[in-house]
């Protein structure tokens, strides 16, 4: 298992300039040999992580979110990600959770759907609502859904960005997991964009 802490080591020790965050998505950080090593790795290099937010939606629908909340203290994040992609948890409930979080922690909320269907019934006006309704709550940030794939939140299922609701979310973060929509937002933004 000393690979997953040298691969990481060799690109943080040369790139961690570059680097704001590190995210360990959906439940990695639960099945990951060498996670004690990464988040190592991660503070000799003076680089913040945090969990994504399907683990908190997880330990949420099994009632544990108190076990969340001791996990993430038990791995010294400082950052928490609140969101409600893939179950059924209205915004205003998950935005109960951003200030119960913010609390402790800096919280990142994310926006939008993993269901396609849901994403693409979900109107412009909604998604700054719900934006203004997680800083309200007290989110530092919030990351709009776009999937690992670029298929889903501010995507269509074809990888087509939704340029209708990206001008209407001007002022957020965006997901962008793949050359496409990385390429996207620095023509769009510039090279400053994170």
């Amino acid at each position: 298992m000393f690979i997953c802490y040298e691969s990481a080591f060799i690109i943080l020790a040369t790139q961690a300039s570059y680097i704001d965050y590190v995210k360990f998505g959906w439940g990695t950080s639960l099945v990951s040999d060498c996670l004690e090593e990464k988040i190592g790795c991660l503070k000799l290099n003076n680089v913040a992580f945090f969990f994504g937010g399907t683990l908190f939606e997880q330990f949420l629908l099994q009632k544990k979110v108190t076990d969340y909340y001791h996990f993430c203290l038990q791995h010294g994040c400082q950052h928490v990600e609140i969101s409600n992609g893939t179950i059924p948890l209205s915004n205003r409930d998950k935005a109960s959770f951003i200030g119960d979080f913010a609390h402790e922690f800096t919280v990142f909320s994310e926006v939008g759907y993993k269901d396609q269907k849901r994403s693409r019934e979900l109107h412009p006006s909604r998604w700054i609502e719900y934006i203004e309704e997680d800083l309200q709550a007290g989110a530092a940030m919030v990351i709009t859904e776009a999937r690992e794939s670029g298929t889903s939140g501010i995507c269509r299922e074809n990888g087509e960005l939704r340029h209708d609701l990206i001008e209407e979310l001007i002022e957020t973060i965006f997901e962008a997991p793949n050359k496409q929509l990385q390429t996207y937002f620095i023509r769009k933004f510039g090279t400053n964009v994170k």
